[in-house]
């Protein structure tokens, strides 16, 4: 089936025969799962590391919703181990006849029209490249936060699901009850004015050290296609320390700490923190209008992003947004009437996911008042409907056709203001952010930063833009 014609038969398949049941019913009694396979959403994993192997796994449990058919990754070793994993978690239910197939080239999962979604969990400098074509190949996508790595492949991106009416689930995870509920009860109580006018919000994301290696080019392991995983990014020798490591899935990978391919902890951990910052203020579609910022950059070093920060971030109702290196992990809000905050505390999405530090006797959710964090249900209209797991909540907006719990508008919008900061880092002067046009008020130095030149043709997403009618 063609992957329109495959969405309309997996919504139809669950509303045949059941009446007037709705929806998040039958989601719940799973009636869908009964008889043919193809009522389940068929996805593939493009990119097996460590965010990939989290990512799938906890994808692929949901098997009332989904079958997980294929993986696809640049480096032949991971994709390997991705699809032994997968087809042992099938055979430990008591499959027999059991064969995921594994790719090299994306391009050949999204040519597959039994293919309804994939999961994108590549480094951040391949997100937009690798969503939009799927985007415009009919697939529904979750993609790895952040977002994109530059503003403008954040507006491309959007405009692409919006034109074609796709799904797209951000892994913003802290909008989701599991594991940690410890934000929507912040961000309710913040929103909902139980702190009184807010008018201060201070983020802790850590901060990346550098690794005290001196760029030395290497030669490419014969498992692992670089120039593919290199993409748009400058072009620029092999360096293990600067990809992912090769003996192991588990170590958190150099292009984190590489600015060519991630921004760094302004955008790594800065993602999660402004998204859930922007849920609360009730600016989800909004952003800051200034920025003052500076940073220190690592030098000659392997690793190329910045290490401690400090930006001041004014939004509208007079808030400002506080990032600095020297704040505990988490966020903190502040208001005329006392204060919340949120932290993920010890819990971990990958095994090597640092541990926030947090007060031991507070622990990663704390207010002021110990009233602030009690719902009054009652007269608040501003409560979040909890979702308890974020891939489930993906899976069953496919099926739906209703946004996700971290929609693609939104978490554009964290992207933006993770991005504004990290370029007035750069550029360590005052920059006015226009957050309806999206673009800085009269600054082109700092505009021609939203984007940057693809290192060839074949990777360029404004090109692919062009090509599809959507520029």
């Amino acid at each position: 089936m063609k992957n329109k014609t495959r969405r309309d038969f997996l919504k139809k398949s669950l509303l045949t025969g059941v009446g007037l049941i709705t929806l998040p019913e039958i989601l719940r009694q799973s009636t869908f799962a009964i008889g043919s396979p193809n009522k389940l959403i068929q996805f593939a994993q493009i990119g097996c590391g460590r965010e990939g192997t989290s990512d799938y796994e906890g994808t692929m449990k949901h098997t009332d919703l989904c079958r997980m058919v294929a993986v696809c990754d640049l480096d032949s070793r991971r994709v390997d181990l991705a699809k032994k994993t997968v087809e042992e978690f099938y055979r430990n239910k008591g499959e027999t006849n059991v064969d995921v197939k594994a790719y090299h080239d994306f391009n050949e999962v999204l040519a597959r029209p039994d293919i309804d979604a994939v999961i994108v969990s590549v480094p951040d400098h391949q997100h937009a490249f690798v969503a939009v074509k799927a985007v415009l190949a009919g697939k529904d996508v979750y993609v790895q936060k952040p977002l994109t790595y530059s503003i403008s492949e954040a507006i491309a991106l959007r405009t692409a699901v919006r034109s074609r009416k796709i799904i797209l689930q951000t892994g913003s995870q802290q909008r989701s009850e599991k594991p940690w509920n410890t934000f929507r009860i912040a961000s309710e109580a913040v929103r909902n004015g139980r702190i009184g006018k807010l008018h201060s919000v201070k983020i802790g994301i850590g901060i990346d050290k550098i690794k005290g290696v001196k760029p030395l080019p290497q030669t490419p392991p014969s498992t692992f296609d670089y120039e593919r995983w290199l993409g748009a990014a400058p072009e620029q020798p092999y360096m293990e320390f600067r990809c992912h490591p090769q003996d192991s899935i588990d170590g958190r990978p150099g292009w984190i700490t590489t600015e060519d391919f991630g921004l760094g902890m302004i955008t790594n951990w800065g993602a999660h923190h402004m998204d859930i910052a922007h849920w609360a203020m009730g600016l989800e579609l909004d952003g800051p209008l200034s920025v003052v910022a500076k940073a220190d950059f690592m030098k000659d070093d392997v690793w190329t992003v910045h290490t401690t920060y400090h930006a001041e971030m004014m939004y509208p109702g007079n808030i400002q947004v506080i990032l600095d290196n020297k704040f505990t992990n988490g966020i903190q809000f502040e208001g005329s009437d006392g204060m919340v905050f949120c932290a993920r505390g010890s819990e971990k999405v990958t095994k090597s996911d640092p541990v926030s530090t947090v007060d031991d006797k507070k622990g990663p959710l704390f207010a002021s008042n110990d009233k602030i964090l009690y719902p009054r249900v009652g007269s608040e209209g501003k409560i979040w409907m909890p979702s308890a797991d974020h891939y489930r909540n993906w899976l069953e907006s496919i099926i739906s056709r209703k946004d996700p719990i971290a929609p693609v508008d939104q978490s554009t919008r964290s992207l933006e203001a993770c991005a504004v900061a990290w370029i007035g880092m750069k550029l360590n002067r005052k920059l006015t952010w226009d957050a309806k046009k999206e673009k800085f008020v009269g600054d082109k130095e700092a505009n021609a930063m939203l984007s940057r030149k693809a290192r060839k043709p074949e990777y360029d997403l404004t090109l692919l833009m062009k090509k599809a009618g959507l520029v």
